[in-house]
């Protein structure tokens, strides 16, 4: 079986230390998944998408430990038959998503939660595989991400141009009043959607995807900034960030 090391330049130029699995190659890889992963979850964050900097990272770290995982299987293994824990990866994601819970308001939650519990599964596989220092690594990464990131993603969002509202309105006939406000404040309406799990509350009830230009975004400074100003409408019953 030819070694995959010999056609990845990186893995030359980096030296044998990288090839196998140690306690530098075992950090190197997860924080190379890491810093990978940041800059898709940074795009998506930024974009207010409900799976953002945290959920990328951690999912992906899920899958350098299974690889790792797999490596080690296979060089012990009698046959050096691969296991592809990595493959479980797949199912685990599928089981995850029932996890993941809808709001009234429509927002999507557990979405960390579920790629946590995937990730402490994976890490509960390489301890019960003996490979303690993938375990240990990967335990310290996984809780930096969950406790320390959210801080991050909150400056990204704020510093977003768009951003979503749970609307809630008197009257239907005040959607029209709602839409002209904002053009009067230079914002932009990107999407509008009723809420049907209010309909026989009397309200009527939207989703409001909206961008606000690079010049008013100086002048308002925070979604919060902008969250009160359109609080104050008379016709507004309710209004919030959706997350």
């Amino acid at each position: 079986m030819p070694d995959p090391f010999l056609n990845d330049p990186i893995a030359q130029t980096l030296g044998t230390w990288s090839q196998g699995i140690n306690f530098y190659s075992v950090t190197f890889r997860i924080i190379t998944a890491i810093i990978l992963a940041s800059l898709v979850g940074c795009e998506r964050s930024s974009k207010r998408h409900s799976a953002g900097l945290r959920t990328f990272i951690v999912v992906s770290m899920a899958g350098t430990i299974s690889a790792m995982l797999d490596t080690c299987i296979m060089a012990v293994s009698p046959r050096n038959i691969p296991i592809i824990s990595a493959a479980s990866v797949v199912s685990s994601a599928m089981l995850s998503g029932n996890s993941i819970l809808f709001s009234s308001k429509g927002q999507i939650k557990g979405l960390t939660t579920s790629a946590g519990l995937w990730s402490c599964g994976i890490i509960g596989l390489a301890i019960g595989g003996g490979l303690y220092t993938i375990a240990l690594v990967s335990f310290a990464a996984l809780i930096f991400c969950i406790s320390q990131l959210p801080a991050i993603e909150t400056i990204l969002k704020d510093r977003s141009n768009h951003f979503e509202l749970h609307l809630e309105l008197k009257n239907s006939y005040n959607l029209q009043d709602f839409v002209m406000t904002i053009r009067k404040l230079d914002m932009k309406i990107d999407d509008i959607e009723s809420n049907p799990a209010y309909a026989n509350s009397g309200l009527s009830v939207y989703s409001v995807s909206m961008t606000i230009s690079e010049r008013d975004f100086k002048r308002y400074k925070k979604h919060s900034d902008i969250i009160e100003a359109l609080r104050s409408l008379d016709y507004i019953h309710y209004i919030e960030e959706m997350n």
